[in-house]
């Protein structure tokens, strides 16, 4: 698909959620992005997929063009956000695709709503997180960013050359004294520390056919991943020779395993 995606805004519970569509024939494909991302990451891989799906991408709450400082950011409303989103939106039931933060939304949505997810694609599926310090480094390292930036030159030379940090420059909003992130700090350290509890009990109850993939040199450990695996045999499962993020390092990888998986 070459043209623009169709946008608009879904409202939820005192909180705005910005949607982008590409409407089409095929089976409905909701994304969701990772921590700090927003659902532009994806508009690539949401025009590769189409006309075959239909992709809904959205911005996650506290993300993007989404309410930026939403009262609630527990698991238990990113998931009703995704539920919303697949009624209100797709109309029924998705194929689902998480990454990170996105996939963690993505198995509780599958686990709370069978009827409502027919596939479920984790890109890098966190492990819960037994570092108690983990979202506040995080959310210390958001807050470290000298903004305004008076450029995206600037905010190269500051976050550096990876394809991650690539992203974020790209995202960045233009405003009358600089650019700044489409989130912030203190959000994204709630939000990560909202999803630190086990969820394996909400794994086992997962229904929908299931692909997980792993970066190889990703952070999350090998016993972990053949822990999932263990629990739910039937998943599918692809290691990619990346780190984390490979949805961005490897993004042809990343398409055909999507192409191959979601439409059948």
């Amino acid at each position: 698909m070459a043209g623009p995606l169709c946008a608009t805004t879904l409202h939820r519970d005192g909180t705005d959620l910005h949607v982008l569509d590409t409407g089409g024939e095929g089976p409905p494909v909701l994304l969701l992005h990772g921590p700090a991302g927003s659902a532009r990451e994806f508009e690539p891989t949401a025009r590769a997929l189409a006309p075959d799906c239909r992709v809904i991408l959205v911005d996650q709450r506290g993300h993007g063009r989404s309410t930026r400082r939403p009262a609630d950011v527990s698991h238990a409303a990113f998931v009703a956000d995704a539920v919303a989103v697949a009624e209100r939106v797709a109309g029924g039931p998705v194929r689902l695709v998480g990454q990170s933060l996105g996939a963690h939304t993505a198995l509780l949505t599958a686990a709370a709503r069978p009827d409502l997810v027919e596939r479920l694609v984790l890109l890098e599926p966190p492990s819960a997180d037994d570092d108690p310090e983990r979202a506040a480094r995080t959310g210390a390292f958001f807050a470290s960013w000298p903004l305004p930036f008076p450029d995206r030159a600037a905010a190269r030379a500051f976050l550096g050359p990876d394809v991650l940090s690539e992203v974020w420059v790209a995202d960045l909003d233009e405003g009358p004294d600089g650019l700044r992130p489409r989130f912030d700090a203190d959000v994204m350290e709630a939000v990560i520390a909202a999803a630190r509890e086990p969820w394996w009990a909400e794994w086992e109850r997962v229904a929908a056919p299931t692909l997980a993939v792993f970066c190889d040199l990703g952070p999350v450990a090998e016993a972990w991943k053949d822990e999932m695996i263990a629990r739910r045999p039937a998943t599918v499962r692809a290691d990619l020779d990346a780190f984390y993020g490979a949805h961005l390092e490897d993004p042809a990888a990343r398409i055909s395993l999507l192409r191959g998986f979601l439409p059948g």
